[in-house]
């Protein structure tokens, strides 16, 4: 049944991304179908909002389709098989578009996304989200490890199964002790070399024999420099092979190019980047422990309420390195905790924007089911659907985030020190990875305190402070009464809404 329920939403979305012969590419991330167009101007994008299964739309250098964690592993399958197998047959008609729910809503958004996009199209920006394609394929095994860490650490405390926790302890450990080499790997990938060789100058990092190498005047440890020192490691080998392949002859590539690229990249990881990268990533650590320690809830408060921006900028992407690297470190990312929090404000905002709106069933259709996405930590269908076309909810959202990063930050500057064995998930969804000094009681009961303070704080800010008079009177209005007046809710604008941008 569930088969049919995952190949039943991918035929669903077909026809409304323009057929098979519309698509280039196929591919998915934790909760999002990406795909690739040939003619943008054929996807129904309200259409597929309709669809059931289908959380939102998001339009990057991809489109993309929020499934949500999951679902969209297994409806992304059911895809590629009915692109395979259509596009050798003539494509039937497209369905007529489905009723759609705060049309206007989603066009101001739609419009939002590209502007950014067009915004982000910078070197600086595009160089982050390079650096995010190294990282997001290995959210999964992230996860999964971290929640098997956690398991552990529990059956451990209790004295529980105690010939299973050596074996959990492997598994968690295992992936982390080689994630250099993954990362290698991806950055040889995403920069244009031959994956492996990325892969075969960052496993020099973690190989137990550089204690014996002095760099500096000091033995190197392995691991140094972590998935930084990989990364480096890995994009200075793709320099190397790209050169050897302007220079080296066709009859002696194959033995020349691979030697070259691992012997001058190697050298340089040994005696140069391994300690470099060691002292960066033992900066960004103690500067991370400082920060909250010192900074307390002002820093909470910063991060909380700045990071849907960051979103909306695309900067976020600058910070998966740095979560990675703390996990590497310590177990955890002590930041993510606090930038979970950002979500908690968007969830209170996009309540009360529901009871302030009792006659606009449009919007709070959108919004019940946006919702339990949103509670779990998936934010574009409320960011895009609802706060950031309205704009001063958006901004309220903000406040929340900021109040509920304040809340985690002061209990970490009062010795409560956690955060979260992965990086991906935030929301409900992040309390099975959440690890810290303190015991889990404690832990869980903090991180749950700032997601309340988040939606408390968010709802009533945005209650009182989200819309103006001229506001409720445009949006406030049911679906019979606008047509009866000769026109439809949320149709235009008013004056003095923000005009916010991603």
């Amino acid at each position: 049944m569930a088969t049919d329920k995952n190949r039943a939403t991918a035929a669903a979305i077909l026809p409304l991304v323009g057929g098979p012969d519309n698509i280039t590419s196929i591919a998915h991330c934790m909760t999002r179908l990406r795909i690739g167009l040939r003619d943008r101007a054929l996807v129904q994008d309200e259409a597929l909002k309709a669809v059931p299964g289908v959380l939102g739309v998001v339009e990057d250098d991809t489109y993309q389709i929020v499934l949500g964690p999951g679902a969209v592993a297994r409806v992304t399958p059911e895809f590629e098989a009915l692109v395979a197998q259509e596009r050798a047959a003539t494509p039937a008609a497209a369905p007529a578009p489905h009723p759609v729910t705060a049309d206007e809503l989603a066009d101001r958004g739609a419009a939002l996304k590209a502007a950014q996009k067009e915004r982000n199209a910078t070197p600086v920006k595009l160089f982050l989200r390079r650096i995010a394609n190294i990282f997001v394929p290995l959210i999964p095994a992230l996860i999964g490890c971290g929640i098997i860490a956690g398991l552990n650490g529990l059956l451990a405390n209790f004295g529980w199964l105690p010939t299973v926790v050596p074996a959990l302890a492997a598994m968690a450990s295992g992936f982390m002790s080689l994630i250099a080499v993954f990362v290698g790997y991806n950055t040889a990938k995403e920069f244009g070399g031959t994956p492996i060789l990325g892969g075969a100058v960052a496993s020099i990092i973690v190989f137990p024999g550089v204690a014996k190498v002095t760099a500096f005047g000091l033995a190197l440890a392995p691991g140094q420099g972590g998935v930084l020192g990989a990364l480096c490691a890995a994009f200075l080998a793709v320099q190397v092979e790209k050169w050897c392949r302007r220079w080296v002859p066709e009859a002696l590539d194959v033995l020349v190019t691979p030697t070259l690229t691992v012997l001058l990249s190697g050298l340089v990881t040994l005696f140069g980047l391994m300690f470099l990268a060691g002292e960066v990533s033992t900066a960004i650590g103690r500067c991370a422990d400082w920060l909250l320690a010192a900074g307390g809830a002002f820093a909470g408060l910063v991060l909380g309420g700045l990071f849907l921006p960051l979103v909306m900028l695309g900067l976020h992407q600058a910070l998966i390195p740095i979560h990675t690297t703390l996990i590497e470190q310590s177990g955890y990312t002590v930041l993510l905790p606090i930038l979970a929090m950002a979500g908690a404000g968007q969830v209170g905002a996009a309540i009360a924007v529901y009871y302030r709106l009792p006659r606009n069933g449009s919007i709070r259709t959108t919004i019940k089911s946006a919702l339990p996405a949103g509670f779990l930590g998936i934010g574009e269908p409320l960011i895009y659907g609802v706060s950031l076309p309205l704009g001063r909810p958006f901004v309220t959202a903000c406040v929340g985030g900021a109040a509920g990063g304040a809340f985690v930050g002061l209990f970490n500057q009062l010795g409560t020190t956690f955060g979260s064995t992965a990086i991906g998930p935030s929301g409900w969804a992040l309390f099975p990875l959440l690890d810290g000094r303190s015991g889990m009681g404690a832990t869980v009961a903090i991180y749950a305190g700032g997601l309340l303070t988040g939606y408390l704080v968010g709802f009533a800010t945005t209650y009182f402070f989200g819309f103006t008079k001229p506001m409720l009177a445009e949006l406030n209005t049911d679906d019979e009464t606008a047509v009866a007046t000769g026109r439809e809710p949320v149709r235009q604008q008013p004056a003095d809404t923000p005009a916010l941008t991603r």
